[in-house]
């Protein structure tokens, strides 16, 4: 549960009676154990997202997959490889993240995959300690897909993803699974509209737009505006040529909602625009927009794992599947913090407050809490609870004196 430091990204222990080292040495065993799978360190996260669905969802839950770069430069990690260039040295990280089609939320991580130079480690892998061939992100998204199937979830799944989703043979294959999805899609790509084949940048601009809702947009309000409209995909499938030019690959035309999401100023100018595919018909383009802004759900996820809780990037276990099983731990510690934003009692209100106290973190005017923030208050009241269950008062007390002996007259 503790939130790190760059310098000292490793196991805090608990303020008990238990050695420092005696802690350290039981989570390198713990990490270095055979017995310790990932798929077993997943189960306590699926169950977290089956809960959440319950509580949270109505009448979809939304799955975001995305990606994150690990930087291990700085290290001597023998499983490190060249991600995308020479100097980009670490790992690759999927996550996918399951989010409330209510508020956003986010629930719980069902998937996530850590690819080394020795392969993939994967949480739903049925040998998951044992590294698999790698493959291309949107064909493990697709193997993501297929294990989500069997999980039983309570509402249908919502996968959203981001551009790189933008390939047509694996939209064939998702469509021709049965499942829901939605897409941001690139500018170029044509679709076929009213008879016509026409770049999806192009066709934007002959829709009409009707305002939805205030949205933040780079911490100031403006308005959204949303326009929709049916297209065709008939394009071929054109297959990756890294490893050898491939032909393109024809198929099955696919029918989907072309919904477009702009944020525009005062003055009428466009601020963002989002060019979004999708085959779900029951929901109305306004929210089919709100759900892909949802969507960053999943970055705040990976802010949290690196710069501003848990450090990932400085972790020092050495080797791919130690740091994937200490990621499955510490997203146990996320879970906590969304479960406790997401509570709406006046008690928890209580405790969200006194947590922000302890973390010692200014909020901004109006914002309640951040998930940073929770993450360290609770681990400061964790050790205060460590302490008093301990240590009783008289040996406090003798603490107490040692210390203010230190302050002279600054108290």
């Amino acid at each position: 549960m503790n939130a790190s430091e760059p310098l000292s990204a490793g196991l805090k222990s608990l303020p008990n009676k238990v050695s420092s080292f005696a802690s350290t040495q039981a989570a390198w065993r713990f990490y270095a154990n055979e017995a310790v799978t990932l798929a077993a360190l997943q189960v306590p996260l699926t169950a977290a997202a089956h809960d959440g669905i319950e509580q949270h969802c109505s009448q979809y839950a939304l799955c975001v997959h995305d990606w994150s770069r690990l930087a291990y430069k700085h290290t001597n990690k023998s499983d490190t490889y060249a991600i995308t260039h020479d100097g980009d040295i670490g790992y690759d990280l999927q996550t996918s993240l399951m989010v409330s089609d209510q508020s956003g939320l986010p629930l719980a991580p069902v998937a996530q995959r850590l690819v080394s130079a020795d392969g993939s480690y994967a949480s739903y892998y049925p040998d998951s300690n044992a590294p698999q061939p790698a493959k291309a992100h949107l064909d493990e998204v697709s193997d993501t897909i297929r294990h989500l199937r069997q999980a039983g979830f309570a509402k249908p799944l919502v996968h959203i993803i981001d551009r790189e989703g933008d390939s047509v043979g694996h939209i064939r294959q998702w469509q021709s699974a049965e499942c829901h999805w939605l897409v941001r899609v690139k500018d170029n790509p044509k679709v076929q509209h009213a008879g016509n084949a026409i770049a999806c940048k192009s066709l934007a601009e002959t829709l009409t737009f009707t305002k939805t809702r205030e949205v933040l947009y780079h911490g100031k309000k403006h308005w959204q505006w949303v326009g929709e409209t049916e297209v065709i995909l008939t394009r071929a499938a054109q297959p990756s040529q890294k490893k050898g030019k491939k032909a393109d690959v024809p198929g099955e035309p696919v029918a989907a909602r072309f919904v477009v999401s702009r944020i525009l100023d005062q003055d009428d100018n466009v601020l963002a625009q989002w060019l979004l595919l999708s085959n779900i018909n029951e929901v109305d383009p306004s929210t089919l927009a709100l759900w892909y802004c949802w969507r960053w759900q999943i970055e705040t996820f990976f802010k949290l794992l690196k710069s501003a809780g848990h450090q990932l990037e400085a972790w020092q276990q050495e080797s791919a599947l130690a740091i994937a099983k200490r990621l499955l731990v510490v997203s146990m510690a996320c879970v906590t913090v969304w479960a406790i934003a997401a509570d709406n009692s006046q008690e928890v209100a209580k405790l969200r407050a006194f947590l922000i106290k302890l973390s010692g973190r200014q909020m901004r005017k109006q914002v309640e809490f951040t998930y940073p923030a929770l993450l360290a208050g609770l681990w400061s009241f964790l050790s205060m609870l460590e302490v008093m269950q301990n240590y009783d008062p008289n040996e406090l007390e003798d603490l107490k004196i040692s210390a203010m002996k230190f302050f002279g007259g600054l108290v």
